[in-house]
């Protein structure tokens, strides 16, 4: 069982009252990746908002092997996840309609968004396993205890994003 009282106290210990958002969230990755059993996946996808005026992720930090850089909106689990602004709990990602494989290894997924002092999605933590069914609705209510220190370490608008 994991210990999200524990993370979430860490996470705070790490992140507060330094502003560097990148780093924060380097940590946060880092950290969720070490106190996670069963992970071999952990960082943050974050908006880039299109010269067009679309939207898509683009990778943050992460633990875990190299991942897809950018991700369209609405596509696999991290672009629904932003789309429809709701958490994504996946026990079989292979069996998820449009799913993309940065990782073969990956089984299951849970990707939850995370929002900009507007409201908006900024981003989304992306959490994968090789086990099927290695998240459960317990680890999604742990996790949403951790989202206000996320948010809160979000850079005011995606680097890549040029503004």
């Amino acid at each position: 069982m994991t210990d999200y009282r524990g993370i979430r106290l860490a996470l705070e210990g790490l992140t507060e009252g330094i502003p560097y958002p990148i780093a924060n969230l380097a940590n946060a990755a880092a950290l969720l990746f070490e106190q996670m059993p069963g992970l071999n996946w952990a960082g943050f996808y974050l908006t880039r908002v299109r010269p067009d005026g679309g939207r898509e992720l683009v990778l943050g930090p992460f633990q875990g092997r190299p991942a897809c850089i950018v991700i369209p909106w609405g596509r696999g689990v991290c672009g629904t996840a932003a789309a429809r602004n709701a958490a994504q709990l996946v026990a079989d990602v292979h069996e998820f309609p449009g799913h993309i494989a940065c990782d073969a290894a990956s089984a299951s997924e849970a990707v939850i968004p995370l929002h900009g002092p507007d409201g908006s999605v900024a981003g989304v933590l992306d959490l994968d396993s090789p086990r099927r069914g290695r998240f459960s609705e317990e680890d999604l209510a742990g996790l949403m205890t951790l989202v206000p220190c996320l948010e809160a370490c979000l850079p005011a608008v995606c680097p890549e994003a040029g503004t």
